[in-house]
């Protein structure tokens, strides 16, 4: 009886077909290397989070360059220096970032480094076709200036120059009251320096920012 038992349930059971090692082959060919079929709900989400994350990708691009363009426009700002009229401070091919909030906000001092739209003269009287200028800050609304030999006299007291510079002086100051709302501004290389002894003083209006630091080269970076 025990023997007829098992061999009623064997033939009940049902057999597979092939040997087992042709099953095992078949079985992982159909859990691994079935093409995978995604429900047509399942392809919908996933174009919508396609559409979604680029539309965020987008979004975050348009940012930045706001971003990047009012900082530009209200914050700071990169110059390149072309000429040696700031020698020893500044040399040809320096990078410097100004500070607009220092000149919007601030006070301007005496002694400032300043970037500021060049004076309708300057293309004609210095033969230099620039936009803008990089220049230091000298006399102040004001004050009245003069010179003799490479001494710069401010309300007739001799100016002390504690910033580095070149001399001689180069051309002469004669006699300039600086009026109210500008500046009197010259190269820290003064004989190589078409400055305001040549084009006059510069309304504040003109003034882009304040320079605070040297960019480039990094063997001159640098706070002023």
């Amino acid at each position: 009886m025990p023997t007829i038992a098992r061999d009623r349930f064997a033939s009940s059971r049902p057999q597979p077909y092939g040997d087992r090692r042709s099953v095992g082959r078949r079985y992982c060919s159909d859990v691994f290397f079935r093409p995978w079929r995604r429900s047509p709900e399942s392809r919908t989400s996933a174009r919508k989070g396609r559409r979604r994350s680029l539309l965020e990708w987008a979004v975050f691009a348009v940012a930045a360059v706001t971003a990047s363009l009012l900082i530009r426009t209200f914050v700071f700002q990169t110059f390149y220096i072309p000429s040696k009229s700031m020698k020893p401070t500044l040399l040809i091919g320096d990078r410097i970032l100004v500070d607009k909030l220092s000149v919007q906000f601030g006070t301007i001092n005496r002694g400032d480094v300043v970037v500021f739209k060049a004076p309708p003269d300057v293309s004609r009287e210095c033969n230099d076709p620039v936009t803008d200028l990089v220049k230091r800050v000298i006399g102040l609304p004001g004050d009245h200036l003069t010179s003799r030999g490479n001494t710069i006299y401010v309300n007739g007291a001799a100016l002390v120059e504690r910033w580095p510079h070149f001399e001689p002086l180069g051309a002469a100051i004669g006699h300039v009251t600086v009026p109210r709302g500008r500046y009197f501004m010259m190269g820290d290389n003064h004989f190589n320096s078409c400055d305001s002894r040549t084009w006059g003083t510069v309304p504040r209006s003109d003034f882009i920012g304040k320079v605070f630091i040297k960019v480039w080269p990094f063997s001159r970076f640098g706070f002023l």
